[in-house]
């Protein structure tokens, strides 16, 4: 049985209107909550589209855009921010359908942090300052920090409401235009913001929508008249997107690559701060790039935390199976069948070296459900230690030093987030200090924050967003050399 959808288009969304693709090409995805087919399908960009859609961004960026007055940016922002929080249940139900988020969490975290990036970003839009320097040699300086033109940008399924605050508000604050392409797995939600845009009072062209799969990605990469590309995603999708992007053109790249991100537990922090924070682990069922997946304990503390979130993570399986759309349901599905078949497999792999806390199987016969599984001190080579699996499995490993710590979190290819958790602030600083990743938390989850530099380092990408750091992402700063005619004494 097909799921119904709220009205919607599945057009491509260019130049202010919703219009067919030039390609026959069609998006279909299932409900993973029980496996139905969607009863509507997403038009798919091709290279014709895309030209189109550059040429309408170009045609916006030197004239309408270019003429806004930063208050009047502001203003589009502003008003887009409200619209999304009109509409926030029905974009909140176009996203959970294709992906198996609940609603309520999505409208809780996704979207509401995302209205609170656009209009975080709208304070920027008079704010971006350059710099002068005192005259040397008869020449006085200038540096401007200047939008970059057309910029792209290409999401993973698991945040597309996060990303499309994350990339296109800090761009389009700084002057530039936007074409943005969601993932082929959550195409609805995205896809429903352009008609907001519109209203909102965006120009033609300054932000657009185009649909598609790994094809017209690599087309946006490859793009000779994009400027810059934002990408989320895995570690060889980002690295296609940075050859692509080096071979065309140059342009600038930020890539966010995910992570196996550990969280420190040691002896001397309160159990249940600590259990709160690392089950956390279990929001949209560790589909999540900076979810602690690989826990480190104390070996003191090792058999009351493992007792207490076997216990933690039991309570929350019991729940799974609910359906998304209910509004008490706070876990979900894995989003489709090739994450499920994945995630099982790594299941399987973990098996062969470690103990099973809890978990470790599928739940019921109908839907890609996963009960949350854990791992206590598996092989240190084995996969599941070692490797991103998206999904609702930990690893608890003991360690007995803080240098044994430090030794097993930074032992990853990986270097995206990290918590800590202690109640020596001595401690916390200097392990935090020594953590080889982008973001650190203390005693709590590592949480985005608008005004706070998100990214990794190593495997998980460069580049920053959110945050001043963000928006810089989007400029080129241009010096002006000034000859002054220096009268002599």
């Amino acid at each position: 049985m097909s799921t119904p959808l709220p009205p919607f288009p599945t057009q491509l969304f260019i130049n202010n209107q919703y219009i067919d693709s030039a390609s026959p090409d069609r998006l279909t995805v299932t409900n993973p909550y029980d496996e139905s087919p969607i009863a509507a399908s997403a038009h798919a960009a091709n290279q014709s589209d895309i030209d189109a859609a550059v040429a309408a961004a170009t045609t916006a960026y030197k004239t309408t855009w270019a003429q806004t007055s930063p208050a009047q940016k502001q203003a589009c922002m502003l008003k887009f921010a409200d619209l999304v929080e009109r509409d926030a249940e029905r974009l909140a139900i176009l996203e959970s359908l294709p992906t198996g988020k609940p609603v309520t969490p999505t409208k809780m975290f996704d979207i509401a942090h995302m209205v609170e990036v656009w209009r975080y970003y709208a304070g920027w839009t008079d704010k971006i300052s350059g710099e002068t320097y005192p005259e040397s040699n008869g020449v006085y300086k200038i540096v401007r920090h200047e939008p970059l033109g057309v910029c792209a940008g290409i999401a993973s399924w698991n945040a597309t409401f996060m990303y499309i605050g994350w990339k296109i508000a800090p761009a389009v604050a700084a002057g530039n235009c936007f074409i943005f392409k969601p993932s082929e797995k959550s195409p609805f939600g995205a896809l429903a913001l352009g008609a907001l845009f519109a209203e909102a009072g965006f120009p033609p062209g300054v932000v657009q929508i185009l649909n598609g799969a790994a094809a017209t990605g690599a087309a946006l990469a490859s793009h000779p008249r994009i400027a810059k590309i934002s990408f989320t995603g895995s570690v060889g999708g980002g690295k296609a997107v940075q050859d692509l992007a080096t071979k065309s053109n140059l342009k600038k790249v930020t890539l966010e690559l995910g992570g196996k991100s550990p969280a420190i537990v040691f002896d001397d922090v309160e159990l249940e701060k600590a259990l709160g924070g690392v089950c956390g682990f279990l929001f949209n069922s560790g589909q999540v790039c900076v979810a602690t997946s690989r826990v480190l304990v104390q070996k003191s503390l090792l058999p009351k935390f493992t007792a207490a979130i076997k216990t933690a993570f039991e309570e929350s399986s019991s729940t799974l199976g609910e359906n998304p759309l209910f509004p008490s349901t706070m876990y979900g599905p894995i989003v489709d069948k090739a994450q499920f078949d994945k995630i099982m497999n790594y299941i399987a792999i973990g098996k062969k070296t470690g103990e099973v806390l809890t978990g470790g199987e599928r739940k019921g016969d109908k839907g890609f459900f996963i009960k949350p599984t854990i791992f206590v001190n598996p092989d240190p080579e084995s996969p599941v230690v070692k490797e991103e699996i998206f999904g609702p499995v930990m690893v608890i490993q003991g360690f007995e030093t803080e240098a044994e710590a430090l030794e097993l979190a930074n032992g990853s290819v990986y270097g995206l987030a990290a918590s800590v958790y202690t109640s020596n602030l001595d401690r916390a600083l200097r392990v935090s200090s020594a953590l080889e990743c982008g973001g650190v938390a203390v005693n709590s989850p590592f949480l985005p924050q608008v005004n706070t530099a998100f990214g990794g380092i190593k495997a998980s990408g460069q580049g920053r967003e959110l945050g001043k750091y963000g928006l810089m992402e989007y400029t080129e700063a241009k010096s002006i050399h000034i000859k002054l005619d220096v009268p002599k004494l």
